[in-house]
């Protein structure tokens, strides 16, 4: 498996929203800002996760987007699948007939299907609010917070 930066982003994003929400709606510009990640790529994301219903989406001024249940609800392997990556480590896409395109499955299969099958059970287990209540999360988040308004304070005066 090799999870894309689709699937990496995604995660990130809906961690970030999930950590902002007191405030109320979030936007996707200050998602952006503070991950870094291009607002044209997140506007991709938000569009599929709030088509799978992972998300809401608030019109008009003051509005952004909010989680559609809480974050001990979401699972990392939601996000990951909404956006459409596979968790598939297999070669075949663990087809039923078999690999390399044959109708017989190879040597290692199993082992494949099997790594598969953890890789999203592990995914399945860890929601949003396992991974807000991490220190190391927190720090980072106050950290990326504390540099957003260094930034707003050393603007020049408007005149």
């Amino acid at each position: 498996m090799k999870l894309t930066t689709k699937g990496r982003y995604a995660v990130t994003a809906m961690l970030d929203l999930a950590l902002h929400a007191g405030n109320g709606p979030v936007s996707l510009v200050e998602i952006s800002e503070r991950q870094d990640i291009s607002l044209s790529y997140l506007e991709q994301l938000f569009s599929k996760l709030r088509r799978q219903g992972l998300v809401n989406s608030i019109r008009g001024p003051g509005g952004g987007y909010s989680l559609s249940s809480a974050p001990s609800e979401i699972a990392v392997s939601n996000i990951i699948m909404a956006v459409d990556e596979n968790l598939d480590v297999t070669n075949c896409g663990n087809a039923a007939g078999g690999c390399h395109d044959t109708n017989k499955r190879c040597l290692t299969h199993n082992l494949w299907l099997d790594l598969s099958n953890r890789i999203q059970s592990f995914l399945d287990d860890i929601s949003l609010q396992d991974m807000m209540n991490k220190r190391e999360v927190l720090e980072v988040a106050t950290r990326q917070n504390l540099k957003k308004n260094e930034s707003l304070i050393n603007l020049p005066e408007v005149r």
